[in-house]
């Protein structure tokens, strides 16, 4: 199987070179598709240097800012492996946990994997109220998706590229993660969890997530699950 890596990027040019050197040194069939949403911190320039040697890395830039969802849609759009990541840049996820994440599609048990950071996995301690957030916007989310997930906004989501054509989606920033799910959930799709380790990072390190993108997930998870 060839595996499709779909990293989108904003002003991470402090990490960006060491994700993809992690990326890349994963021992399994792959394509890296980078997305830069329209960095203005130098990222942008040093993608430029990093990927010129690199056959298996595709950078695509955007004109404009537009968010994380939009990035990987563009992401999707070239996307040619048989199983798509999503890696994000800043560290906070680790590329060795590949083959644990791939293992329940790759056995024929899973369409969709989640990996999580809430069911076993070493993490960093760090906010408390953000622990509280993701509990509550996977709790409301499953009760709506009848799913049992520990962990709906995880970056690893893991799937099997064929199911890209009837996702149809269309959320630009993090909202793509509670889209994702109740998108998923009405496909009747295999969904598999599986532990991960978790090194979260501080707002000083470059952390991009605020509350007010919790209140609009936990509005587009009653959307996505009644009107769209």
């Amino acid at each position: 199987m060839k595996i499709s890596v779909v990293i989108p990027v904003y002003n991470e040019i402090d990490t960006i070179e060491e994700i993809l050197a992690r990326v890349d040194k994963v021992p399994i069939k792959k394509e890296i598709i980078v997305i830069d949403d329209l960095s203005i911190d130098g990222t942008r320039e040093r993608l430029k240097k990093i990927v010129a040697d690199k056959e298996n890395v595709k950078v695509i830039y955007h004109s404009r800012n537009r968010g994380k969802g939009a990035a990987l849609r563009t992401g999707f759009e070239s996307v040619t492996g048989d199983i798509v990541i999503i890696q994000d840049a800043d560290l906070e996820y680790d590329p060795d946990e590949y083959p644990n994440l791939l293992e329940p599609i790759s056995d024929g048990r899973a369409d969709v994997v989640y990996g999580s950071r809430f069911i076993g996995g070493p993490h960093r301690v760090l906010f408390f109220w953000h622990y509280v957030g993701n509990k509550l916007l996977t709790l409301i989310s499953n009760a709506l998706t009848n799913l049992n997930l520990t962990d709906m906004e995880t970056c690893y989501k893991v799937f099997k590229s064929q199911i890209l054509k009837d996702l149809n989606l269309k959320s630009n920033r993090f909202g793509f993660e509670p889209e994702f799910t109740a998108k998923v959930s009405k496909m009747r799709l295999r969904i598999y969890e599986v532990p991960i380790s978790y090194s979260g990072r501080t707002y000083s390190e470059g952390k991009k997530i605020t509350w007010k993108d919790g209140i609009v997930a936990l509005c587009l998870i009653f959307w996505y699950r009644f009107f769209d």
